[in-house]
């Protein structure tokens, strides 16, 4: 519990600790972010952190990570036919490159694609892509706790087109079209 509230989270992140569920697990611990990035809304997630001391045969262990994680994408993204299996590599390799060893992955990615009609033609078209997944972490020591918030951090960025930063780079603002130097 304390590696998650002393977490240092990316600028664009803004996390803040929500209800967890109680009778999944007699010990549990939830977080929820927003993406936003020069005060647009990129995207955002939640985060569960379950623990069952006497382990848990569903789990594979005592620990299982839950998260959902959804961000808008250009309409094209969702016509794309390998988006949910490049979706679900966000979270892999995320996983990977910030050495949070786990087992038991499973979960969904959904590519949504939506049009207005009547009324409410004026809307733009819409498209988000959703990721709902879970995964058994190992952990041994707060490290590892965190190793796992750092990639779910990652995973957040990267559904909403971020890519992961090095610790202590901050990201260039995109420069918008038509627009110089801004």
């Amino acid at each position: 519990m304390q590696a998650i509230l002393g977490m240092t989270w990316r600028s664009e992140l803004k996390v803040e600790e929500i209800p967890a569920p109680q009778k999944i697990a007699p010990f549990a611990v939830a977080i929820s972010a927003d993406l936003e990035l020069n005060e647009v809304e990129l995207g955002s997630g939640r985060l569960v952190l379950l623990h069952d001391p006497a382990g848990n045969a569903s789990w594979d262990g005592d620990f299982r990570c839950v998260t959902y994680a959804r961000a808008d994408v250009d309409p094209e993204m969702v016509t794309d036919p390998l988006l949910t299996e490049v979706g679900w590599s966000w979270l892999m390799d995320a996983l990977e490159r910030n050495h949070a060893e786990y087992c038991s992955p499973s979960g969904t990615v959904t590519a949504v694609s939506s049009r207005s009609f009547g009324g409410i033609a004026a809307d733009p078209p819409r498209a988000e892509v959703e990721l709902r997944a879970s995964w058994t972490p190992t952990v041994a020591t707060a490290d590892d706790v965190v190793r796992h918030l750092r990639a779910w951090s990652e995973l957040l960025c990267l559904t909403a087109g971020l890519p992961p930063l090095p610790d202590g780079v901050v990201p260039i603002a995109p420069r918008r079209s038509g627009t110089w130097l801004r």
